[in-house]
């Protein structure tokens, strides 16, 4: 497991890697604290990976990241075409992109998908995060859904309202797609980081799984 140091004197910056199945995922999952930390510390470079895509939902979410890291100037925004919910058909594929990604960066810290989460496309990239990124430091983000599958998380990043309010207005501004869903909506994307504020002892918080990790 990698050590990750972030006291504000750091003077290389970060290196930090985001994987999403989904074009949405890296910003529900982990959005607030890539704001906080991008906020607060320096980044050498974020490399944002999303797998599962169509030509029109990969446009949002290459829109939504630009927008979300704006004030990262080192920063490799990757849209892959895999079919949604069809991931483990494409296994091998995958499992070499994530290859090509290890080869060719080495990050301090990893947000990936829960290993519980019930959606097969999340677990897939779960596991191979895991069986590639062996030595380094994973943080598993949650996604909230239908199959309620919301665990007990034990790593927590305190937010402000301003960063969450910032979340959300991206996620709404640039996923129109998904605008028609019963659960796309701003009460839902405020409620789960408040219920987490509460178990941390703070308003607002992003959750995350973390198996082991040395600070």
């Amino acid at each position: 497991m990698l050590s990750l140091t972030l006291s504000e004197d750091r003077k290389d910056g970060l290196k930090i890697l985001c994987l999403g199945a989904h074009c949405d995922d890296i910003e529900i999952g982990c959005g607030g604290t890539l704001l906080r930390v991008m906020e607060e510390h320096l980044i050498d470079k974020l490399y944002w990976v999303v797998f599962a895509s169509t030509p029109a939902r990969a446009e949002e979410a290459r829109n939504s990241a630009e927008a979300f890291l704006s004030r990262v100037n080192n920063k490799e925004i990757v849209i892959m075409d895999f079919k949604d919910g069809f991931l483990f058909n494409s296994a091998a594929e995958i499992k070499s992109a994530f290859e090509k990604i290890k080869s060719d960066f080495d990050p301090h810290v990893v947000f990936t998908h829960s290993g519980h989460d019930l959606h097969q496309d999340h677990s897939l990239l779960s596991r191979l995060t895991w069986n590639t990124f062996r030595s380094h430091l994973i943080l598993e983000y949650e996604i909230p859904k239908y199959d309620g599958d919301l665990g007990v998380p034990n790593f927590f990043v305190r937010l402000r309202k301003e960063l969450v309010d910032q979340k959300i207005d991206n996620l709404l501004t640039y996923y129109k797609s998904q605008g028609g869903k019963h659960w796309f909506d701003r009460e839902l994307f405020s409620a789960l980081p408040r219920i987490r504020g509460m178990e941390c002892a703070h308003e607002y918080a992003e959750a995350f799984y973390v198996r082991k990790m040395s600070i």
